[in-house]
Order: structure tokens, then sequence, then C-alpha cells
């Protein structure tokens, strides 16, 4: 049976919980740990505390983990089936989703080539926003098989839609099918044709009982793309939930899954766009993207996917990506 090896880049509110996460679902045998250490961001106590906490918890936890203190060894996790990126500072997008845009891209310039050049051959999970544009940005720089560079994207949008779908109709989220697409951002959208019940399409169900299924979809809608600003607004970050996002890519990927689930991955031609990483329901296992799913969208959902992918592909020119 093999080990499973898991690097973490960025232990601040979301990377802590991704290496809990991961600890509490007996996901790893084995997490390595890094952050930036010199200079005007040394955040080498940051780190020997996480440390010493996840340390603590082991003994709650179902199984041993070893956990070890790389710094900025980023290199030390090239031996890692698994790297999530959590490196970012979310205090830079209370106000704007793509405010982290410079901080995040030029933070990533310090490890991606490190990791590349000791030989890194697993799986990038990135969750560091603008994420779509962070990811394009890991693909590039690391020359890695772009299927094997994933970005938690709308994978948390969706779950987001899902609980507002959950919370108006009474039917518990896990039985229901619906994805936000697009940017992991402003510009994302619910693919409304594609929800479903247990099976049954939701414009089927709105005509049968319209009083439960025919509720207000840009108000759901909304819900989706800004209900992290809800959290944001008392708490100042958004944590669980996104590193239970990235914990669950990282189980599809330790466990060969083939789970389906949105996440962001390059664009090889889905619906006419190409070159910038976006999010779409994809089948992820041990190697990463397996499968993008091209669901039957509508004119207009297709042209939302268009203006997103084109909002993602800016982003990524005003960085130099593109």
């Amino acid at each position: 049976m093999g080990v499973n090896r898991i690097g973490i880049i960025g232990l601040g509110h979301v990377g802590a919980h991704v290496a809990n996460s991961l600890m509490l679902q007996g996901i790893a045998d084995e997490l390595y740990l890094t952050e930036i250490c010199s200079g005007d961001e040394d955040n080498s106590a940051k780190l020997r505390s996480e440390v010493q906490d996840l340390h603590d918890s082991l003994a709650f936890c179902p199984h041993n983990v070893e956990i070890v203190s790389c710094g900025e060894d980023y290199a030390a996790l090239a031996s890692c089936d698994v790297i999530v990126n959590a490196a970012g500072k979310v205090a830079l997008a209370a106000q704007n989703r793509d405010g982290e845009l410079f901080y995040t891209t030029d933070t990533a310039k310090r490890f991606i080539e490190p990791v590349a050049k000791a030989g890194f051959d697993g799986v990038w999970v990135t969750i560091a926003n603008p994420c779509d544009v962070v990811a394009t940005e890991i693909w590039k720089l690391s020359g890695a098989d772009p299927a094997k560079v994933i970005g938690t994207g709308t994978a948390l949008d969706s779950s987001r839609f899902k609980f507002a779908l959950s919370n108006v109709t009474g039917i518990d989220q896990h039985s229901i099918c619906a994805y936000m697409l697009g940017e992991h951002g402003a510009s994302q959208f619910a693919a409304w044709s594609a929800v479903n019940f247990g099976g049954k399409p939701l414009s089927q169900l709105a005509v049968e009982q319209p009083g439960r299924f025919g509720f207000d979809h840009d108000e759901l809608e909304q819900q989706g793309r800004q209900n992290g600003y809800v959290t944001m607004a008392g708490k100042h970050c958004t944590e669980y939930a996104v590193a239970n996002a990235a914990a669950r890519l990282v189980r599809a990927i330790e466990s060969n899954e083939h789970v389906i689930t949105a996440c962001s991955t390059l664009m090889d031609g889905q619906y006419g766009e190409s070159g910038v990483y976006a999010s779409l329901p994809c089948v992820v296992g041990a190697s990463g993207v397996e499968e993008v799913i091209e669901l039957d969208l509508t004119a207009d959902e297709v042209e939302k996917f268009h203006a997103s992918c084109a909002h993602i592909r800016e982003n990524a020119q005003r960085v130099g990506l593109l």
C-alpha cells in the first residue's frame, strides 16, 4: 500500500485548514509544509506554530501523520503525490475578487521553478486567487502536463450554489447536481440548464411543482457567486469551505476516484475556448483531470462562458502570461 505524501505551500487561513482536513479525514500519511520564511514576509514563527498545533491534534486523527516543516525549501516537496498551493493574502481580496492578482502570481514565481527543477511529477492543486490565472501560471512556468495542474475553481462556488438550492427546496444538497462554471470570480455563472434533483431536471420540476421549484434564479445564482463575501464580512476570510474543496480534490487524486466535480482546468477547445484555465465539470483521478465534460449549455450560457474566459484571459495578460 502506497504512502500518501502531500505538500502544502502557504500555512495561512486556508493552508492550515487544508492540512487539518487532510489529517482528520485520514487522507494524508505524510505532510510537507512550507512558508515564506525570509525578508519582509518572514512567516517562520507562524509555520512553527501551525506544525506544533497539527502535531498536538494527532491523537484525535484516524492514524498518525508524519508532519515535516520544510521552511522555504520548496524542492523538498518534489517527492509528493500532490502539492496544494495556498499562498495568498486574503486581505487584498476584501473588495475585489481580483485583488490578489499581482501578489499571488509574484509569490508563485518563488516556488514553481524550484519544485519543477527538483523533478516533481505529481499533481498541483491550487487555491490561490485569482485561481484560474494562478493555475495558468503554474502550468506555463512548470512545464507540467496541464492535466496535472488543477484549480479548485468553482468547486467551492458550486457547493454554495447547491446549498442555496437545498435551502429553498428542502432537498439534501448531496442529491442535487448543480454547477457554477467559468471563472472562480465575479464573472462565473450558474448552468441552470444542467440543474437536476435526483436526476430530474429543474425545468421539469418547476412545471410540476411551481410552488417549490419555481424560485427566483437570479437570487440563487447571486448566492452562489457572492456568499463568500457573507463569510468575509464577519471573519475577514474564507477558510473551511475552500480548504475542504481542496481536500476533496486531493482525496480524489490519492484514491484514484474518477469523481466528477467542477474545477479549473486548461481549456483545449471546449465551447471554442483554449489557452486559459476555467471551471467545467471534470473527471478527477490519480493522473489529475482525466476528462472534461461539456454540458449541453444554452446559447446564453455559452455566451456567459465566453465572457468569463475573456475576463480570465485579460487578467492573465495583465501579469504577462499571455
